[in-house]
């Protein structure tokens, strides 16, 4: 009965979701994401028992984009431990995802690991030693696992256009490196990185992907109780970037956007979450996904301050 309580709301959110006439606005700064329709929508639940329940356009692959940051924290935690936490803050940064003001006063130590320098500084990290293909295919073998399924993959074209208009972020790698905190050719991080947000999944996809999150019974075990509680608090405080406040106080769940329009949020002991709907607010995250997750948080109860 509960699942298919379930069902019905996530039919009804994409059904009301799907009225909506104001959708923000898509990501027109990376030329393949701007032609995405805004119109699209889709929202996944991977529950305990790993079954999925989706409505709407869950199963359209789309890039992920600073999802990635989630998974490529969790490879880093797992090589480096605390050591890399020299390298990057877990403190919320209060500033655009892509701010250089806040690297310049702190000496070129990123606040967190989601703002894009925090997220160059932890791939500059597992890069050393080692080629950038050898990186994203780690990248894709955890999400793979994680997701349990081989067909997830990089979407070149998107890599290319987003790597043609990385001004800001080669900006931050450059200034880091003046600051000593990029140990690789920046070309390499930046390339591994474009290529890192690239992943492309669907909504389907993405909520299995993120049930090793959710501890309890039944969620796959790629990470020690410890560190999942870790990630799930720095994307508290931290995955919204400006907006991650509000999305506490809004939604009351860890969650993760990308400006390709989809959030991942967690529920713990009960849900992964993904939702997709390309247009953005004013702060980079996706305008109609955050209202789906909180009309969906609030008619199941799902909150970590409960």
């Amino acid at each position: 009965m509960e699942t298919l309580k379930l069902q019905g709301l996530l039919d009804r959110i994409a059904a009301q979701m799907a009225a909506e006439p104001e959708r923000g606005q898509v990501a027109t700064y990376i030329p393949e994401l701007a032609k995405i329709d805004p119109a699209r929508f889709g929202i996944a639940v991977a529950l305990a028992s790993g079954e999925v329940l989706s409505a709407g356009d869950a199963a359209e692959a789309f890039s992920i984009q600073s999802i990635s940051k989630v998974f490529t924290l969790a490879i880093a935690l797992g090589r480096l431990g605390d050591q890399l936490w020299s390298r990057v803050g877990r403190e919320p940064s209060g500033l655009a995802f892509n701010s250089i003001l806040q690297l310049e006063q702190e000496n070129g130590i990123p606040r967190n690991p989601f703002v894009n320098a925090g997220a160059l500084a932890v791939t500059d990290a597992i890069l050393q030693g080692h080629q950038p293909r050898e990186i994203l295919a780690e990248l894709l073998r955890f999400i793979r696992l994680a997701a349990d399924d081989d067909a997830i993959h990089i979407n070149d074209a998107v890599a290319r256009s987003e790597q043609a208009t990385a001004h800001r972020n080669i900006a931050l790698a450059e200034f880091m490196a003046a600051m000593g905190n990029l140990r690789n050719p920046s070309p390499l991080t930046i390339g591994t990185y474009v290529h890192q947000c690239a992943v492309e999944m669907s909504c389907r996809q993405l909520a299995s992907a993120g049930r090793f999150l959710m501890g309890g019974k039944g969620s796959p075990r790629l990470v020690s109780p410890a560190r999942m509680r870790r990630i799930n608090a720095l994307m508290m405080m931290c995955g919204h970037y400006d907006g991650s406040g509000e999305f506490a106080y809004q939604v009351g769940l860890p969650g993760k956007s990308g400006v390709g329009g989809g959030i991942l949020a967690i529920a713990p002991n009960e849900a992964s979450i993904a939702v997709w709907s390309p247009g953005l607010n004013h702060r980079g995250n996706s305008k109609l996904g955050t209202e789906a997750i909180e009309i969906l948080a609030r008619e199941m109860g799902w909150s970590v301050f409960d």
